[in-house]
C-alpha cells in the first residue's frame, strides 16, 4: 500500500493540475483563431445535447479553486488571521475578480469606432492597469510610497477607461454593464460562496458534503421549477450559474477535506484515492441519470454538465494525486509550473498579445492556422504563453489577489 507520509500543507498534484488546466484553458480560448476545427474541441450550443473539451475545463478550473481554499485559509488561520481579517480578504479577493471579470466582458461589447481611443489599446491598458494594481511589489519599505502610487495609478487608468467606454452597437452606443460576470466574475462568485462556507464549517466532512449537495440540488431544483415561486428575486439575488458554478468549486472542497482528514491520521494512501474514485463515479451517475431530462449544455448550466463535469474533475485530480503525491513523478511539469503558480498572469497576457498583433496588422497564413497544423500552433501558443509567464515573473511581475 502506497502512503503519503507527513503531507505539507500544499499539495503538488492541486498546482500541476490547476498549471495544466491554465494549458487547456489558454488552447480552447485559442481555437477562434483557427479554421476546421473539430467539433469535440468547441464549446457546443446551448440548444444542443453535447459536450466539447472546451466545456469540460472551465469547470476543471473552478473545482481546483475548491481545492485550494480549505489550503489556502487553514494556511491563514496558521499564521494568526482572524476570522474577520480572513473574511475580508476573500471579500477582497471577489471584489478584484469581479472588478476584472466585468472590465473583461464589457471590452467583449466594446464599439470599436465609438471611443476615443481604439478598442484594443482600451483592452491593452486595461491589462496594464490589472498589473499596476495587484502585482506583486517586493517588500521594501523605502518603496512603499512609489508601489501605493503605482497602484493609484492603475484604479485611474480604470476610471479613465470606463468614462470613455462605449459599448453596444455605433448607432445606440451605451454605458459598461454587468452583462455576465465574465469567466473572472465567476469564479469570484463560485470562490466567495465557498470560502464562505469553509470558514463557518472548517474541516467537518458532514457540513462540507451538506453545502457540496446544497448547490448541486439547488441547480436540480431549478431545472425541476421547484424554485419558479423565486423568479420576482432572481434578477436581484440568485446564486451564480443556478448553483452550477459553486458545485464545482464546492466539489474540490470536499475533496481538499477528505484528505486533511485522512493526513491529521497520517492515512492518506489507496483509500483516499478509492474515495475520489467513487466521489467521481456517483457524480457521473448522476450527470447522465438527468441528461435524458434537459441534456448536457455548459451555456445552460444543466445538471447533467454539472454532474459529468464534476466526475471528471474528482478523476482527473485521483490520477495526479496517485501520479505526482504518491509517485512522485512530477518532473514532467515543470514546463507548466508558472502556470500553475501565477495563473492570474498566466491568463492576462494572451489579452495583450491579441490586442498587439491586431494594431499591428500581424497574422499567420490560413495553412497554419488549420486543421492539425493549426491546432499544434495552438497548443505552442499556449506553452508560450506559459514560459512567458515564467520569465516575467522572474524580473517582479506577478499578479496576486
Amino acid at each position: 500500500m502506497q502512503t503519503l507520509k507527513s503531507p505539507s500543507l500544499r499539495l503538488d498534484s492541486i498546482d500541476i493540475f490547476r498549471a495544466f488546466t491554465m494549458f487547456l484553458m489558454i488552447f480552447v480560448n485559442d481555437l477562434w483563431s483557427l479554421e476546421e476545427v473539430p467539433n469535440w474541441l468547441e464549446h457546443s450550443k446551448a440548444a444542443e445535447d453535447a459536450m466539447g473539451l472546451s466545456d469540460v475545463v472551465f469547470p476543471g478550473f473552478l473545482f481546483i479553486v475548491g481545492l485550494s481554499i480549505p489550503f489556502a485559509i487553514a494556511n491563514r488561520r496558521s499564521k494568526g488571521d482572524s476570522n474577520g481579517v480572513i473574511t475580508m480578504h476573500i471579500i477582497e479577493r471577489t471584489f478584484a475578480l469581479l472588478l476584472m471579470g466585468i472590465f473583461i466582458v464589457n471590452l467583449e461589447n466594446a464599439v470599436q469606432s465609438g471611443m476615443v481611443v481604439s478598442k484594443y489599446v482600451w483592452e491593452i491598458l486595461m491589462v496594464v492597469a490589472f498589473f499596476l494594481i495587484w502585482n506583486v511589489y517586493p517588500a521594501n519599505p523605502e518603496k512603499k510610497s512609489l508601489y501605493t502610487g503605482l497602484k493609484i495609478l492603475g484604479y485611474m487608468i480604470l476610471v479613465g477607461l470606463a468614462v470613455i467606454y462605449k459599448g453596444g452597437d455605433e448607432a445606440n452606443p451605451s454605458w459598461m454593464k454587468t452583462h455576465w460576470y465574465g469567466i473572472l466574475g465567476l469564479i469570484g462568485w463560485s470562490y466567495f460562496l465557498c470560502a464562505l462556507v469553509y470558514q463557518a464549517a472548517g474541516d467537518r466532512i458532514g457540513l462540507i458534503v451538506g453545502g457540496w449537495l446544497f448547490f448541486v440540488l439547488f441547480n436540480l431544483a431549478e431545472f425541476a421549477g421547484i424554485l419558479d415561486f423565486l423568479d420576482p428575486v432572481k434578477d436581484y439575488v440568485w446564486i451564480v450559474g443556478g448553483g452550477s458554478m459553486p458545485a464545482f468549486t464546492m466539489g474540490g472542497v470536499v475533496a481538499s477535506v477528505i484528505f486533511r482528514f485522512y493526513s491529521r491520521q497520517n492515512k492518506v494512501n489507496t483509500t483516499y484515492l478509492w474515495i475520489l474514485l467513487a466521489l467521481g463515479v456517483v457524480c457521473l451517475a448522476y450527470g447522465f441519470g438527468t441528461r435524458p431530462f434537459w441534456g448536457i449544455s455548459k451555456i445552460r448550466a444543466t445538471p447533467a454538465w454539472v454532474g459529468i463535469c464534476s466526475g471528471i474533475s474528482f478523476f482527473s485530480f485521483a490520477f495526479l494525486f496517485w501520479l505526482v503525491d504518491l509517485k512522485k513523478i512530477k518532473d514532467w511539469a515543470n514546463v507548466l509550473k508558472p502556470a500553475g503558480t501565477a495563473t492570474l498572469t498566466c491568463y492576462l497576457i494572451p489579452y495583450i498579445w491579441y490586442a498587439v498583433i491586431t494594431l499591428a496588422g500581424i497574422g499567420l497564413p490560413l495553412y497554419l492556422r488549420t486543421g492539425i497544423v493549426g491546432l499544434i500552433k495552438s497548443a505552442l501558443f499556449s506553452l508560450l504563453i506559459i514560459v512567458v509567464t515564467g520569465l516575467i515573473n522572474k524580473i517582479g511581475i506577478k499578479l496576486k489577489i
